[in-house]
């Protein structure tokens, strides 16, 4: 079953029709029984992509304050080998990152071939915060969508499988999170004036991730809607895409290493004849 919600190229998205609390009949026992299913399938998965070397993973996690962006990582991260997998979070530019162009500092985060790399946030915070803020005007950022579609269509051509994960939580789920990390000591660092003042614009970054999903679902990239209400189905729906995506390729990732093993072990026995010579 499929537990996210792929964005078909050129669908007009409304998130107002995606239920965030979307479950699929499942108890929070049966999800995580699951996902932790999915999970060791997905461990397996990333090392033989590491080992087979030609494929590179890059996981793009977008959403609101509290969405459960780092709940998610957590997650992938507690099933895959970290040596092979990282995470790259993208907060405000520096000064150097400003002075070239947007994807500039995007560019040089991706995977290499064999490595599972994780945006947390992304490229397209220059199509939504710097929409919604006025930080870059519209005849600059709109352009941007037909450039992101560019950009991540060289790194599918060149080897690189691009997972897009739009984490979508409800306004009161919103708050009742940002209420509890008040309450928790553990979680009070994570406090911001910022995210309550980002409530204000709530409706502002509805569209501008409306846009951005209708404009930058493509056959090579597509976007996947997450319903986040819910932390222990996200995992879940997570996980599924990821296996499903690269369970296809299992078979050629082992021919090639079955091959490669046969090669090793020539050389080996080659190797023992000429000492025994």
């Amino acid at each position: 079953m499929k537990y996210s919600e792929e964005v078909r190229p050129g669908e007009k998205i409304r998130l107002d029709d995606y239920d965030t609390s979307r479950s699929c009949g499942l108890t929070k026992e049966e999800a995580r029984e699951k996902a932790d299913e999915l999970g060791r399938e997905m461990g397996e998965l990333q090392e033989l992509l590491f080992a087979a070397g030609d494929t590179a993973l890059l996981i793009v996690l977008q959403g609101r304050d509290t969405s459960g962006k780092d709940g998610a990582i957590r997650f992938i991260l507690n099933h895959t080998n970290v040596q092979s997998c990282r995470v790259a979070p993208f907060k405000v530019p520096t000064a150097e990152e400003l002075s070239h162009d947007f994807l500039w500092r995007v560019h040089r985060q991706t995977p290499p071939k064999g490595g599972v790399t994780i945006f947390n946030r992304s490229h397209y915070e220059d199509v939504l915060v710097v929409r919604v803020a006025g930080l870059a005007p519209e005849k600059v950022w709109s352009k941007r969508y037909g450039q992101i579609n560019a950009f991540e269509e060289l790194l599918s051509a060149s080897g690189t499988v691009v997972l897009k994960f739009f984490l979508n939580i409800s306004k009161k789920e919103q708050e009742e999170r940002l209420l509890d990390r008040e309450k928790d000591p553990v979680k009070a660092w994570k406090l911001s004036v910022d995210d309550w003042k980002g409530r204000d614009q709530w409706d502002d970054f509805t569209r501008a991730y409306e846009d951005a999903l209708t404009r930058c679902s493509t056959e090579a990239a597509p976007w996947r809607i997450i319903a986040a209400d819910r932390k222990w189905f996200r995992d879940l729906a997570i996980a599924e895409c990821i296996v499903e995506t690269l369970r296809p390729m299992k078979k050629a990732w082992m021919e090639s290493l079955e091959s490669l093993g046969r090669e090793q072990k020539a050389e080996l026995e080659a190797f023992r004849a000429s000492r025994g010579a």
